[in-house]
């Protein structure tokens, strides 16, 4: 045996392409030990640690005969027993090479949402990259309606795709002084900018630095997108895998999960698993704006703010005693005044040491105690009303809507209507007036349990800023002690130019586009603060001559801007909770969550088709079936909105 890297090896032709399978996580099939020095057999496909004398994968080579090994971190080749590398530049290993860590240029993610062109696996089967199934490991198709649903957010995609290669992922991170740097001249230096709501700086940790589900995700996301697979859909097993060890087997092989609450997770973990740190607000009563933690690619892309002002009331009874401290200190005129409102005579302040003895008083006496009690009484049982209005501006990644409920009754024919509810009306809930969140009313024990003080809140929520991606999660599973009821209302909504203009109240008003007369008065300096300002960066510092950056300018004012400050948006991404007919129906004990599936639609870019993904399920479908769908999450993306440079 010799160490010594060896050019050729007499065993390439013995590779067996079709029994290769990268997608299931790299632990030895003897041992079950997960290792970074896990190989790969290119002729059985199976897994094995070391390479070492008395190791499962050097004894697996004496015994079988299999002499070809790939190292599934490294990527690099062996062979074994012998125990020589093969050369990196051979050529026969590059599909596998590419098949085990599929790895993405700035050019071939430019030209991701243009391609057409549909490529073949290793049986032949075609495939577009991008749209390709994921496999459902018992109830995990939350997860993969998920995944396919965030694999089509442009930013958070390109991200994910370079974050392998160093030089990109170092070029993606915004630091503080890169920050500065580019404020003071104007120029990105390459980093992505987003016209985001907020100036946040995007992680820099390397790649070898990303929590484990950071990492299977990244990969996840490069296999479906990967031109060069050896089948046509994805095992997302180690996704999958790291979910559940992250989760604490919250979200589990076999357990059915809610897919709104499953990307609220997992947002946040990618958030954090990049770099992004976690901040927790302080709690103060009056109004206040939370601080920013670290920012990240998922901040960056789907954070938005929103006013919350939330008004608590309170109800109590007064009570005896404070009635009769309000009688004692007002005197005769808070006696006076209260029996000229209930249409009583006047009377004298109630005095304690009144003899209430029989026979100590005359009737005209007898009279005026008598009213007094019944004054007495009638404070005591005054409801005292206190509100408190608190003002409190937070950020968000999703908002979360309350749908109208199923009617109760049925119709003529003995079914129940599903009723239709425009997505605009259920937006409501933001539009800064309408107090749409009642919280439970709740009593305070007091020393008298009489005197309890009945608390009941109510909010209503302003939007400021809106993302550039924008995720609804509609509301529709509700639990109790007993059961989980899903509610079947349909939302529609328009796939294209979705106006939110009038939910939005930005600070200080919105801006106006600036006319053709107003953009040609522009200073040089005030044209490329002009781009920079909505992301435009690059072509400012690319132009050379003040005609050349008029030109942009006045491109981009009566082409992108108008959109960007409308606040419209198109749609992405739909996810669809489906059951069975006949659960729900009277009589039946089904859980709609446990019996039901996911479904995700996406739109190719190039052609404008619409795909229906479900599991390994990949069909065409149109628009206008999307639109009146069972929707669970929606993802819109700003129309103009500016990507960052890749």
């Amino acid at each position: 045996m010799t160490s010594s890297s060896s050019s050729s090896c007499p065993y390439l032709d013995t590779i067996n392409r079709t029994l290769l399978d990268f997608d299931f996580e790299p632990s030895c099939s003897i041992t079950l030990e997960s290792s970074p020095h896990i190989y790969g057999c290119l002729v059985c496909g199976k897994f094995f640690r070391g390479k070492g004398k008395q190791t499962p994968a050097y004894t697996h080579s004496v015994e079988e005969g299999h002499c070809v090994y790939v190292h599934l971190t490294k990527g690099t080749f062996w062979c074994l027993p012998d125990g020589y590398e093969i050369d990196k530049t051979e050529p026969s290993l590059q599909d596998i090479r590419l098949a085990l860590h599929p790895t993405f240029t700035k050019h071939q993610i430019q030209t991701l949402d243009t391609q057409k062109e549909l490529v073949r696996d290793l049986f032949g089967r075609r495939y577009l990259p991008g749209y390709v199934g994921l496999n459902n490991l018992n109830k995990t198709d939350y997860l993969n309606c998920v995944v396919q649903a965030l694999g089509h957010v442009r930013p958070l995609r390109d991200f994910f795709l370079l974050a392998p290669n160093d030089d990109n992922v170092t070029a993606i991170g915004n630091g503080a002084a890169a920050s500065n740097d580019a404020a003071a001249t104007g120029s990105t230096n390459g980093k992505r900018k987003m016209t985001t709501p907020s100036s946040l700086s995007t992680a820099t940790i390397p790649y070898e630095e990303f929590s484990p589900i950071a990492k299977c995700f990244s990969l996840l996301l490069r296999n479906m997108w990967s031109p060069h697979r050896f089948k046509s859909n994805v095992d997302p097993h180690m996704l999958v895998q790291a979910v559940s060890v992250a989760s604490n087997k919250r979200y589990h092989v076999g357990q059915q999960a809610e897919a709104g609450e499953f990307l609220s997770w997992l947002l946040h973990q990618l958030h954090v698993g990049v770099g992004g740190s976690v901040v927790r607000p302080s709690k103060k009563k009056k109004k206040k704006k939370n601080r920013k933690g670290g920012g990240s690619i998922v901040h960056e892309t789907f954070m938005g703010n929103v006013e919350m002002t939330t008004v608590v009331t309170r109800r109590k009874r007064r009570g005896d005693q404070a009635a009769l401290a309000m009688l004692n200190e007002g005197g005769r005129d808070a006696v006076t005044m209260h029996d000229n409102n209930n249409n009583n005579s006047e009377v004298a302040a109630f005095d304690e040491d009144d003899d209430d003895r029989a026979g100590s008083d005359d009737e005209d006496t007898m009279e005026r105690k008598r009213q007094k009690r019944e004054i007495l009484k009638s404070l005591a049982d005054e409801t005292i009303i206190d509100e408190e209005e608190t003002v409190t501006e937070t950020q968000f990644l999703q908002l979360t809507l309350d749908i109208p409920e199923k009617p109760l009754f049925k119709d003529d024919d003995g079914g129940l209507v599903i009723p239709q509810e425009p997505l605009v009306n259920v937006l409501r809930k933001f539009d800064g007036v309408s107090f749409s969140d009642v919280l439970a009313m709740h009593q305070q024990t007091t020393e008298s349990k009489e005197d309890g003080t009945i608390v009941s809140k109510k909010r209503r929520y302003k939007l400021k800023t809106l993302p550039n991606y924008l995720i609804l999660h509609l509301s529709r599973f509700k639990r109790n002690g007993f059961f989980v009821e899903k509610n079947p209302t349909i939302v529609m909504f328009p796939v294209k130019n979705f106006d939110l203009s009038s939910y939005v109240f930005p600070e200080g008003g919105r801006k106006e586009v600036p006319t053709e007369d107003q953009v040609r008065a522009m200073s040089t300096k005030e044209l490329k603060k002009l781009l920079v300002d909505y992301g435009r960066g690059d072509v400012a510092n690319n132009a050379i001559e003040k005609n050349e950056l008029l030109q942009h300018c006045l491109d981009f004012v009566s082409t992108s801007l108008p959109d960007l400050l409308a606040d419209k948006y198109d749609l992405v991404a739909n996810i669809t909770h489906d059951i069975p007919a006949e659960v729900g129906r009277e009589g039946t004990k089904h859980n709609p969550l446990e019996e039901g599936s996911y479904r995700c639609h996406v739109q190719h870019k190039a052609t404008g088709q619409w795909y229906e993904m479900q599991d390994l399920e990949v069909t065409e479908t149109m628009p206008q079936l999307i639109g009146v769908s069972e929707s669970y999450l929606l993802i819109f993306e700003r129309k103009g909105a500016v990507l960052r440079n890749t």
